[in-house]
């Protein structure tokens, strides 16, 4: 959503000297209306005043009341805000791949939906951002190293599959050690990076997660996590003759996000997920910048002033 801001809001307060003219404009019509009815013979007051111009004097005094307006509001240097594509940034997407994900409280699974949310999100940002793919279960793999390819993203998410056990401090190291990948630009500046980790369970296997979480801090590195699923979550597996409970652990997650500045969220389905994936976009692939509209405010009041000149000489056959 685009917002105006003013680089100079006091000047704003001049638009009371544009009120104050009008009402004087409004109070001199009352008078002179006033003069008219105290002319009680109104048959010969049409014959000795001179016929007044009606409805198109308003037209011209408020184009020209308008042509001020705008000036005063250039004046105060207006700013629109707007959202700009970031040129370099890398973004480091870790999916988990527990078997935990076959829970089909999500409609169809939580691997599934998971899949469908997280392309959604690859293919929403900006096209020059370096982007990442890191699968885990008991192990954790870089399966696209950071790029700018699409289409590799969203081949790797398709291929994902499910294997046993849950290392998230895991992917959180291997996402590290993607994003040490992208070379820095020109002038040796390394681009900014953030993980977003999407899991829906706590780490039973590896690298636990507040040492994995402590090195991201560390290296300035936030990572935003996703709680996705239920409470009421549970899989069958051969091994068992009852179903497994897997209900989601928001405050594992919660607990990483918070150690490295990023920002948690919680999703209990598919269409919530790709909800959090577009906020989480909107942060990660823009920035706000303001830019000058003052330019635009001086030209319309250019088109009021000449509409103005140009309706006072049609009509009165003057200038006002």
């Amino acid at each position: 959503m685009l917002a105006i801001v003013f680089n100079s809001p006091g000047r704003l307060w001049l638009l009371l000297a544009v009120l104050a003219l009008a009402g004087a404009y409004i109070a001199l019509q009352v008078v002179k209306r006033g003069y008219a009815m105290r002319f009680t013979n109104l048959a010969l007051l049409d014959k000795v005043a001179p016929k007044q111009p009606g409805w198109r004097r308003h037209v011209v005094a408020g184009t020209f009341l308008g042509c001020i307006a705008l000036n005063t509001i250039a004046f105060a240097n207006p700013q629109r805000t707007e959202r700009v594509p970031k040129e370099r940034a890398t973004v480091m997407l870790a999916i988990d791949v527990s078997l935990s994900m076959m829970a089909d409280d999500v409609d169809p699974n939580r691997l599934e939906g998971a899949k469908e949310a997280a392309k959604q999100f690859v293919e929403q940002l900006p096209p020059k951002l370096n982007v990442g793919l890191v699968a885990f279960s008991g192990v954790a793999a870089v399966k696209v190293p950071p790029s700018q390819d699409r289409q590799a993203m969203l081949t790797a998410i398709d291929q994902l599959t499910l294997g046993e056990g849950t290392a998230i401090g895991d992917a959180i190291l291997a996402s590290l050690s993607g994003i040490e990948t992208v070379p820095p630009d020109e002038q040796g500046t390394t681009p900014p990076a953030v993980i977003i980790l999407m899991s829906d369970g706590k780490t039973t296997r590896g690298t636990p997660d507040a040492e994995a979480a402590g090195e991201a801090a560390e290296k300035g590195v936030a990572v935003s996590t996703i709680a996705f699923g239920t409470s009421s979550g549970t899989i069958t597996i051969p091994e068992e003759p009852v179903p497994i409970p897997v209900p989601v652990d928001e405050d594992a997650l919660a607990a990483v996000s918070d150690a490295t500045g990023g920002q948690s969220y919680d999703a209990e389905s598919t269409e919530e997920l790709k909800e959090v994936y577009q906020g989480i976009g909107s942060s990660v692939g823009y920035v706000e910048e303001r830019h000058s509209i003052m330019g635009l405010f001086v030209g319309l009041a250019l088109a009021a002033a000449i509409l103005t000149a140009a309706l006072s000489l049609t009509w009165f056959s003057r200038l006002p």
